[in-house]
């Protein structure tokens, strides 16, 4: 969904940022999204982080998806943990797999 495209302007514009000289610290590291974490617009299991200069927003993978462009527009980072909706968890059955 935002995978390198998303990268690759937040790298661009954190590096254009740094240049100017308005950056006050780094992006701490975001922790993996849990069960817990819901989507800000809905309350689904949310999927996807956007971390905005003022905080963050989680959103599933629907709303992700619907407000993509404009996130991408705002973003600082974006980590997307949609791929997780289509993986196969550990634990399952072998004929699961």
């Amino acid at each position: 969904m935002f995978s390198e495209q998303a990268h690759q302007q937040t790298h661009s514009s954190t590096d254009e940022t740094t240049r100017r000289g308005s950056v006050t610290g780094t992006i701490a590291p975001t922790r993996p999204l849990s069960a817990a974490d819901r989507c800000d617009r809905c309350g689904a299991a949310a999927y996807v982080r956007v971390v905005l200069d003022s905080g963050e927003l989680l959103f599933c993978a629907h709303h992700a998806r619907k407000y993509e462009d404009k996130l991408r527009a705002v973003a600082v980072d974006i980590q997307d943990e949609t791929g997780r909706l289509a993986s196969t968890p550990s634990s399952a059955a072998d004929d699961e797999r």
